[in-house]
């Protein structure tokens, strides 16, 4: 077995070799400069380790790690149109460089290529992997527009934001992972498992990064701390703060999250502040710690080999230690 450092850099080179230059360069530029612009490349890299660890190259996996890469970057440039934002990884989003319909047109562009992708792949192979991708483009679809509705509701539930970042966030995680076991023709059940395996730890990575936008330090987050406090998304914590405060915590969250001051520093110091009292802090890591303990849970019961599993386990706590 090859290191996690390694396949990613396996990954980056297959990348390297992919870049486009292509006319007309308005659609095909911003496509290269999205893909260029770094990141953790966590999906694609779980589709490298998963092929090997269930018996295939990691060679064979490439062109489907790099359809993921795509993909999830296509619905970046989207969500960035969406959430009008002027920044991805600390440089110009795509749509902002460019424009609006170039971003647009750009994003469509990506999405057909990435299913372009799987046509290297021949047979039952190609009809597994097409239809995991249909389902899981679909969801991510729909936890977007899930998103989108969450703005303006202030009756959402932890179970509707359980669900919102399962569909949004985690289900592309695990079926980074499952498109391994298919490249891989592992068995039903072990394909199942390892999805749920991603899938939980997708959820785990997503309620850890609502976790440290607050309580991160901003060097090793790589984000501004407080972000989704000044923009009043209604992450776990807010949602576990309404449940746990006293009625006069509950009611001047509310007011805070109505707000939008010119400095915000006060109100995320304010918010944090309800955050701890309250108990949701507390509340966030332990829920972060569930999901964690659950995954590694199926993974203990996977039919693969000992040093396979601890690959898994060890990609897992990396995930899951970016600085408490």
């Amino acid at each position: 077995m090859h290191t996690i450092l390694d396949y990613q850099q396996y990954f980056l080179e297959h990348l390297s070799k992919k870049v486009i230059e292509k006319e007309p360069k308005n659609l095909y530029e911003p496509i290269s400069y999205i893909l260029n612009l770094g990141g953790k490349r966590l999906r694609p890299t779980l589709v490298l380790i998963t092929a090997e660890i269930f018996g295939s190259i990691y060679e064979e996996a490439l062109e489907a790690a790099l359809a993921i890469e795509i993909f999830h970057n296509f619905s970046l440039v989207h969500d960035d149109i969406m959430d009008e934002a002027p920044l991805r990884r600390g440089k110009e989003t795509v749509h902002v460089k460019w424009d609006i319909n170039t971003g647009i047109l750009s994003g469509d562009a990506m999405l057909i290529m990435a299913y372009q992708l799987f046509e290297k792949y021949e047979g039952e192979t190609f009809r597994a992997l097409a239809k995991l991708f249909s389902k899981t483009a679909i969801e991510v679809c729909e936890g977007q527009q899930y998103d989108i509705d969450f703005e303006t509701r202030d009756d959402v539930t932890i179970p509707e934001y359980l669900k919102m970042i399962e569909y949004k966030t985690a289900v592309l995680v695990g079926a980074a992972m499952e498109m391994g076991a298919i490249i891989a023709k592992a068995s039903d059940q072990s394909k199942s498992s390892i999805y749920a395996f991603g899938k939980l730890l997708g959820v785990a990575f997503q309620l850890q990064d609502d976790y440290l936008d607050v309580f991160g330090d901003p060097e090793s987050f790589g984000k501004q701390v407080g972000g989704d406090i000044i923009e009043n998304k209604k992450t776990f914590l807010y949602l576990k703060a309404l449940q746990l405060g006293t009625s006069e915590e509950k009611k001047r969250l509310i007011q805070l999250f109505s707000e939008n001051p010119e400095d915000s520093s006060k109100k995320v110091d304010e918010v944090t502040n309800i955050f701890e009292t309250t108990g949701a802090r507390m509340e966030t890591r332990l829920e972060v710690e569930k999901y964690t303990k659950e995954a590694f849970e199926i993974l203990n019961e996977l039919p693969i080999s000992k040093d396979k599993k601890e690959m898994l386990h060890q990609f897992g706590e990396q995930l899951m230690s970016r600085s408490f």
